[in-house]
């Protein structure tokens, strides 16, 4: 287990590494080097800073060594920006000679590297959840054990029109892919169970609070669906019960809306309130009860999706670089490894479909008090659930990519 003192210094010897000339890069070249883009600064950088931690605690606990050879963490700040996710990309690939890459954070983010992970054709494990680099554009170089953005939300529609009994609802999500994905993915789902969608509403990124959005929410809905990153769902549901709307309609959030990385610093605001994740650091699992601790001790708050992100691609990479022996110099070997993978992680069972993406479960969870802090106790679970839902994959694939305008808003009011 590492200390605080190990993971900065550890983080230091990262940043060090990455101003060395090519020359050191070079003399320094045995073992694997692995690349990490996240996000520092900005609205998600609570999510992109677990990122790096989880993941450097992942390495400490192998004393970075995965098959026997010495790995090399190279760390990134993208800043949340497209254009900066491609420039730093390019340092790690082109600079620092990485043999795999890990992240980036943003779906955004993603998408703008996507033709240059293609074109140097280096293996990815993606934390991002952009639909159509595992759907209709799919990168060979690119796996996600994460979710795709909509995965989950296929999953909390289902629950709202199921178990909730939900009729009509509002939805709220940051002007992004992300956002525009999550959203319409629990549109279709929910409304292909009977209920209406009548109301979206998408917020930019950097929004400085959500009162001109709070005063245009309708308020005779069943509930109000969140679509937020990094500590924007925080923000909302603080200024949500400051305007007073509490008892008026139910809160249920998307995997990101609260996260643990923001659920520390939420008080009975939060409480009761049910989101749809593929992790929770209270499952149950001879992994995650190690994990989830260790990273609380360390830290003193739970892992939540980016922490969970890069311990379980972690776990992903090593399987598959011990499959193969340690080459990871052999690219194609590398890939082909990492999308055979199916292992126990700390999240459950992961494997992944023909394009890459996870089969994995997914979780129900609602926020309660557990020892004085908040959790996302885990209430129900779907398991090994698809990118695809329960639809037909070539019939999925025929509809446009889900975003804004698609599924057609046919309910919206006025």
């Amino acid at each position: 287990m590492t200390t605080r003192r190990d993971f900065l210094q550890t983080t230091a010897a990262a940043g060090m590494t990455m101003a060395l000339p090519m020359g050191a890069q070079a003399q320094a070249g045995e073992g694997i080097r692995l690349g990490l883009l996240t996000v520092k600064t900005g609205p998600l950088a609570s999510g992109g800073i677990d990122m790096e931690r989880a993941l450097v605690m992942y390495l400490a606990e192998r004393n970075n060594m995965m098959a026997g050879q010495k790995v090399q963490l190279f760390v990134a700040d993208t800043g949340g920006v497209p254009a900066t996710a491609k420039s730093k990309v390019q340092e790690l690939v082109e600079l620092n000679k990485v043999h795999v890459l890990m992240g980036p954070l943003a779906a955004f983010e993603a998408l703008a590297i996507d033709d240059y992970i293609k074109a140097q054709k280096i293996p990815t494990l993606s934390v991002a959840a952009a639909d159509d680099m595992t759907q209709r554009k799919p990168n060979p170089w690119f796996v996600r054990a994460t979710s795709s953005s909509s995965q989950c939300s296929h999953v909390m529609a289902d629950h709202c029109a199921k178990t909730l009994k939900f009729k009509r609802m509002a939805m709220i999500a940051d002007d992004i892919a992300y956002g525009h994905e999550m959203n319409a993915g629990f549109q279709r789902v929910f409304e292909e169970n009977g209920g209406k969608i009548v109301q979206k509403m998408f917020p930019p990124l950097t929004a400085p609070d959500y009162g001109s959005f709070l005063a245009q929410l309708k308020t005779d809905v069943d509930g109000i669906f969140l679509g937020f990153a990094g500590s924007n769902g925080f923000r909302f549901v603080r200024q949500f019960n400051e305007y007073g709307l509490r008892n008026k309609m139910t809160i249920v959030g998307g995997m990101t809306a609260l996260d643990e990385a923001v659920l520390r610093n939420m008080g009975d605001e939060a409480l009761g309130i049910q989101t749809v994740c593929w992790y929770s650091a209270e499952l149950d699992n001879p992994i995650n009860t190690k994990f989830a601790p260790a990273f609380r001790k360390q830290f003193s708050y739970d892992p939540g999706y980016y922490a969970s992100g890069t311990y379980v691609s972690g776990a992903i990479l090593e399987a598959a670089v011990k499959a193969i022996g340690g080459k990871v110099n052999d690219r194609d070997a590398l890939m082909a490894a990492l999308k055979k993978t199916n292992i126990a992680t700390a999240r459950g069972n992961v494997k992944f479909d023909e394009f890459g993406n996870v089969v994995g479960d997914v979780y129900i969870r609602q926020v309660a008090r557990k020892e004085g802090r908040l959790v996302n106790s885990v209430i129900k679970t779907y398991p090994n659930v698809s990118q695809f839902w329960t639809y037909d994959p070539k019939q999925f694939l025929a509809n446009p990519v889900y975003s804004r305008d698609w599924p057609p808003a046919k309910n919206l009011e006025s």
